[in-house]
Parts: C-alpha cells; sequence; structure tokens
C-alpha cells in the first residue's frame, strides 16, 4: 500500500464496530439468539482495530427478503464479518414487519451515534442501528424510506429528469434508497475524512446510491454486482432467443424501451457504467451485462452457501427417511382410492422457484415428464413418479379436494392406530394366559364396521385426484395448469407420472404438507431445474447439499460453473441438459432420457449417489462410520468426485472472488490492495486434492 494512501489510525474517533464502550472496557458478550460471539467477540475485535477501512454493503434485502439476493447477503455475512469484524456494516431499507423478526435494534454509541444524529438533524432521515439476526450477527443502518417521501419528486426529477418515471413504485422505492444510502456514506466520509472506504452495491434496485455518489464526487471505492440484468429477465421471460439476440447485438435502449422498463434499464446501466469495479454472479450473466449494459465485469463473483460440516453420516440418510415419509403421507391422502401404485417403488420429483414459467424451465420440464410417462408405460416399468411443481400462483384457498383427501387419510391413520392398540392388547392377554391367539377372532364385529366404513369412503371417489391443491384464481389461463392438460398429465390411474401443482411455498403448518422446503427437498428423490434463463441457480446447489440428485441446464452459472470443474458431473448427481446448443425438442429429449435413466437405477444406485452427495459435506463420526464410507465406496475416485462438490460451494472457497474485488476497487481509488483473509481455501489447492 503506498504510503499516500496509508491511513491514519483515529482509535476512538470513528469506531464503527464500537469495539470499546464509552468507559474504555473491551466489550465482550455472546450475542443473542444462538449467532456466537463472532460481532462483540474479542477476535473480532482484533480484527477491527487493525483493519483500517471499512466496508457497507447496501442491498434492498438486508433484514427483508423479497428475493435470491436475500440468500447471497445473508449466507456470506459470517465469512465478511470473520473478516471484517467490526469495520463491516449493512445498509438497508427499514420495513417494521420484516424487522421485527430479522432485526435487533440497539443503542448505537460512539460515532455511531454522531452519523445517525447528522443523518436526521441535516436531512431528516430516521435510521434504525444493530444487528441482523443471522449468523455472523452483522451490524445493520436501516433507512426509513418514510422519512425521505416528501423528496422524491425532487430526487427523482435531479436523478433522471425527464425519463422518469412517477408512478414506477419500484424504482421510486430505488430512488429514495438511493439518495438515503448516498447521504449516508457522504456523511461517513466527512467524519472520517483519511479512512478509506468502501461501498459494495448490490442490483440495480441498491445501485441509485452508486450513480449519486458519483455525480457528488464523494471519494468511497465502489463495487457494483448485478445477480441478473433486467433486461435479459424480461426479454427471456418474453419467448425471446435471448442468447442468440445478444450473440447478434441488439439495441438495448430500445428493447428496454419496448418493454416499458427503460427508466429502470438507466438505473441499471449507470450502476454498473458508474462503478469503480463491477462485477457479475456467473460468467454467462457476464456476457448478457456486456450486450445489454454496455460493461464487461472486471471480476466473476459467484454464489456460495454455508456448508454444515461434521455431521455424522447416518444422520443424512435418518432424515431423508423421516422427510420422506411426511411426503409419502401426503401422497397417501392425495391418491386415496386411486393410490394402485407401490409407494416402495415411487420416485418423488420436484422442481421450485419464482413463479417464472419460460425462465424457470418449468415448460420443458412438463414436455418431459409427458414424454417419460410414455416411456415408463412402454417398459411396463415397476416405477411410478410423482412429481412436485412448487412455484406461487394466484390462489384463493385450499381446494375442497385436497382437503377432503387429507382428511380421509388422517381418519383412516387414527382407525388403523386404535385398532392396532386395541389388536395388540388382545394378543398380549391371550399370551399371558399361555394361550395361542385366535386371529380370526383378533377383530371385533365392530372393528369389522369401522374398517367398511373406512373402505366405503375410499371407494365413493369416481374422479382423477386433482392436478393442484389450490383453487387458482386463473385457472382456464394458468400456464402451468393448462401446459399439465395439454400434455394429458391429468393423474389417470395407469399414468406412470403423476403430478401435484402446489401454487404456495411451502411451510411446516400447512395443513397438507406440512414441511420447510429445505426438509421437502431432502425427502425427495431428484430436483428438475432446466432453466432457459438462470444466473446462478441455488435450487441445484442446495439439492447437492441435501444429498439430492438434481438436473439442470447449461444455461445456468451453477451449471457451468459445476461443469468446469467435475469431469462428469453426471456421476456426482448433476444432470446438465444442454439449452445453449440444442432447441427446445431436443432439449426435452435429453431431459426426458435423464430422467429415465434415473428411474432405471436400482434402489442401491440411488442410494449410492444419494450418500455420495451426503458423504461430500460431512465427517466420518467414528472409526466404524470410516470403515463402512470405504465399504460403500469402493471407487475411491468417485468419492473425491462428489467431496469437492460441497467444497467448491463453501463461502470458504467463493469468498475469495469478492475479496479480490473490494481489493481491485480499493487499488483503483486509493492506491492500497486488500490481503486474502487467511481462513479461505483456494479453489486451486481444493481442486488438486481431488485429483
Amino acid at each position: 500500500m503506498s504510503s499516500s494512501a496509508q491511513p491514519t489510525q483515529q482509535s476512538g474517533i470513528f469506531d464503527m464496530g464500537d469495539e470499546l464502550d464509552d468507559a474504555g472496557a473491551p466489550q465482550v458478550a455472546s450475542s443473542p439468539g444462538g449467532f456466537g460471539t463472532i460481532g462483540l467477540s474479542a477476535e473480532v475485535q482484533a480484527i477491527s482495530k487493525t483493519k483500517p477501512y471499512y466496508l457497507f454493503e447496501i442491498s434492498h434485502e438486508v433484514a427483508k427478503k423479497t428475493g435470491g439476493i436475500y440468500t447471497v447477503i445473508s449466507s456470506k455475512a459470517h465469512v465478511t464479518v470473520q473478516e471484517w469484524g467490526d469495520r463491516y456494516a449493512m445498509v438497508g431499507i427499514y420495513d417494521p414487519q420484516s424487522a421485527a423478526v430479522e432485526f435487533e435494534e440497539l443503542q448505537p454509541t460512539k460515532m455511531s451515534l454522531k452519523l445517525v444524529e447528522a443523518l436526521q438533524q441535516k436531512y431528516g432521515i430516521t435510521v434504525h442501528f444493530g444487528r441482523w439476526l443471522i449468523d455472523g450477527y452483522p451490524r445493520c443502518f436501516l433507512l426509513d424510506p418514510g422519512s425521505s417521501r416528501h423528496n422524491l419528486g425532487q430526487w427523482r426529477f435531479e436523478l433522471q429528469g425527464s425519463i422518469a418515471n412517477e408512478n414506477d413504485q419500484e424504482a421510486n422505492d430505488a430512488i429514495l434508497f438511493g439518495y438515503q444510502t448516498a447521504l449516508f456514506l457522504k456523511e461517513v466520509v466527512a467524519l472520517v475524512p483519511s479512512r478509506p472506504i468502501i461501498a459494495h452495491f448490490h442490483e440495480w434496485l441498491g445501485g441509485v446510491g452508486l450513480i449519486v455518489l458519483k455525480r457528488w464526487n464523494v471519494k468511497v471505492a465502489t463495487v457494483f454486482t448485478t445477480h441478473a440484468t433486467l433486461l435479459g429477465r424480461y426479454m427471456a421471460a418474453g419467448g425471446m432467443d435471448l442468447y442468440e439476440s445478444l450473440r447478434v447485438g441488439i439495441n438495448a435502449d430500445a428493447e428496454a424501451g419496448r418493454r416499458c422498463i427503460y427508466n429502470r434499464h438507466w438505473l441499471e446501466v449507470g450502476a454498473a457504467r458508474g462503478a469503480d469495479i463491477f462485477t457479475t454472479v456467473s460468467e454467462i450473466t457476464g456476457f448478457e451485462a456486456s450486450r445489454t449494459l454496455g460493461r464487461e465485469p472486471e471480476i466473476v463473483t459467484p454464489n456460495g452457501l454455508n456448508i454444515q460440516r461434521f455431521i455424522a453420516m447416518h444422520q443424512f440418510q435418518n432424515l431423508h427417511k423421516q422427510f420422506k415419509e411426511k411426503i409419502t403421507d401426503f401422497v397417501r391422502g392425495h391418491f386415496c382410492g386411486y393410490c394402485n401404485f407401490d409407494l416402495d417403488n415411487t420416485i418423488y420429483m420436484f422442481t421450485a422457484g419464482r413463479a417464472e414459467y419460460r425462465n424457470k424451465g418449468v415448460d420443458l420440464m412438463i414436455e418431459a415428464l409427458a414424454e417419460l410417462n410414455f416411456l415408463l408405460k412402454r417398459d411396463n416399468s415397476p416405477i411410478t413418479v410423482v412429481a412436485f411443481i412448487i412455484m406461487p400462483g394466484k390462489t384463493n384457498n385450499f381446494n375442497v379436494e385436497s382437503i377432503k383427501a387429507q382428511s380421509v387419510r388422517r381418519q383412516i391413520q387414527e382407525t388403523c392406530e386404535q385398532m392396532g392398540h386395541l389388536v395388540s392388547e388382545r394378543v398380549f392377554e391371550r399370551i399371558m394366559k399361555g394361550e395361542i391367539p385366535d386371529v380370526t377372532k383378533l377383530f371385533t364385529e365392530d372393528d369389522m364396521v369401522a374398517i367398511k366404513r373406512r373402505v366405503q369412503v375410499v371407494n365413493q371417489s369416481n374422479r382423477c385426484p386433482p392436478i393442484v391443491t389450490h383453487n387458482v384464481s386463473n385457472d382456464a389461463e394458468d400456464e402451468v395448469l393448462c401446459h399439465l392438460r395439454a400434455c394429458k398429465l391429468i393423474n389417470m390411474k395407469d399414468d406412470k407420472v403423476k403430478v401435484i401443482y402446489h401454487p404456495e411455498f411451502l411451510s411446516v403448518t400447512s395443513p397438507l404438507i406440512p414441511l420447510d422446503y429445505k426438509d421437502f427437498v431432502r425427502g425427495c428423490h431428484i430436483g428438475i431445474f432446466p432453466s432457459y434463463y438462470e444466473p446462478w441457480g441455488y435450487t441445484p446447489a442446495e439439492c447437492c447439499l441435501s444429498g439430492i440428485p438434481s438436473v439442470t441446464s447449461n444455461l445456468t452459472g451453477f451449471a457451468n460453473y459445476m461443469a468446469r470443474r467435475l469431469p462428469n458431473s453426471e456421476e456426482c448427481g448433476i444432470y446438465i441438459i444442454d439449452r445453449r446448443n440444442h432447441g427446445f425438442g431436443e432439449a426435452k429429449e435429453q431431459l426426458a432420457n435423464s430422467l429415465w435413466r434415473f428411474c432405471k437405477q436400482t434402489r442401491r444406485q440411488r442410494i449410492e449417489v444419494h450418500y455420495a452427495l451426503e458423504f461430500s459435506h460431512s465427517t466420518p463420526h467414528n472409526s466404524h462410520e470410516r470403515d463402512c464410507c470405504q465399504t460403500r465406496h469402493p471407487h475411491t475416485q468417485q468419492r473425491n468426485k462428489t467431496e469437492q462438490l460441497s467444497e467448491l460451494l463453501d463461502w470458504q472457497v467463493m469468498y475469495q472472488h469478492y475479496v479480490k474485488a473490494r481489493s481491485m476497487a480499493l487499488q483503483k481509488v486509493y492506491g492500497a490492495t486488500l490481503p486474502m483473509p487467511p481462513f479461505l481455501r483456494d479453489e486451486f489447492s481444493v481442486l488438486n486434492k481431488q485429483y
């Protein structure tokens, strides 16, 4: 670092992390809620005192879940705090409803209080200071947009002039948050003029502050990350051949104008071009950004996940069995009267995500399921597939058939449990008397009447089980339902592929499928995510970490990332469909054949892949489990391949890209660099270890 950029130590002038309390005594205490001591520990205090810079991360999803960026910044927080200590803070939008459960408001001390007071007194901005209740327990400044609402018209015109759209609520919120963020950082610079400051902005909704800072010539090293371009998402969803159009070349401004999003596109372009360092989450998004935003990213910052390590391997299979049984209970009820298939030979497939029918590849999945239905019937396969589509839609409640079916299933289950208890008592009494129980007398006449009544209820059903669990508001126009009906996937008795469209996110409180999403994933056999537009793709990554194989496409950042690092991804439970070089029909055949091959696997083969995926991010609990590993995985090479899955997706590896991006921005603005944190693992060393 050059001498001119060397910041002077100003202990006590602006300790954003408030490492020492007002009396000067060390502040070491455990954070509430089981988040450890990372936010206030002695180790973090030491990091904070030696770190001469400040890092602010700005996003509209700080302590407020609205999309996928929430997963990125929340899962990454613990490694960021590990690097920066309390010289790191997040800046977000104050939402009372979200803050009530995700945010712990604290009394600011020292210069944090000065900063909060300055923003209130000079600009009338209300700031809520505290910590986000996630792993890492990071400091947060949440800005109340309502306190600046009266400035919206002036700020909007000042920023965009005649191109502004006053009726665009999302853009209005982005402008309010952006100006508040710019004023926030301007005051930080005024309080500590000799301290280098890095500001990392995420997405166009959080990037307006970057544009304003540049206009005001505030000296801050800025990084802007786009997780998906607005125009790219709109073009893909509209049925356009996005990547071919980008390859040939487009007039991005004109395309944005035709879709009535030019004012938003303008903000995204301004943030991307104005940033000192521009990053995207994948190379495919980098290509997209170069065509739509007019700038190549300096570096790719892929998304990581928190990997749970040191989990006994037998626990994974137990969890799979436990959650699969809950799904099976639902299936028993849903197909009550039509359950003419062997549940032990049933494979649970699923897809899940935002309601982006084409972008998420749901259209391709439905076509492939229809083809799979034909293949399984042709082969007279003993396998039945139940495919779930978990995607939010417009509904007004659960439908009567679904609720009634689960009610019948519970009544039958309760009846059987009661009878089982009575039969057990009768057998016990006979044995205690030294008699052989007469099996013909184990059930009384009342028992048989109750059984016949339950059978009658089951046999009363004279229609196919519903393909949807809710009353869909626009049933005749819903894309998923229309496509399922067109492909004749309507749960006929002879169908080998049954479908269940659940147009609502999963919840453990649901009366139908009482499972949270992560537990549902663990109970299934394979996830299907053949996306047409997916800048990264957390869903297949989460499947891998749950020990569940998945299908994805080479138009996703995740698939390309893994394909470049795994010699044979299918052996590791990642099936990659080629949608970049093939049309819809060929991609459908690829997907159907991949699913067909999966269905032809023996139970042992599926368990081995499942076990390999689980082993990749677990640790043998004892010598017996280590011996089991060798017995169940005779092919060491396969085991090593699968071990990479968790290691390559871990933030302990992925975070290095963020360090590099911020170091590049620091070098560009202040002539200084950031050292690579010693706790990180180098990607090449992970790969070299495996091969």
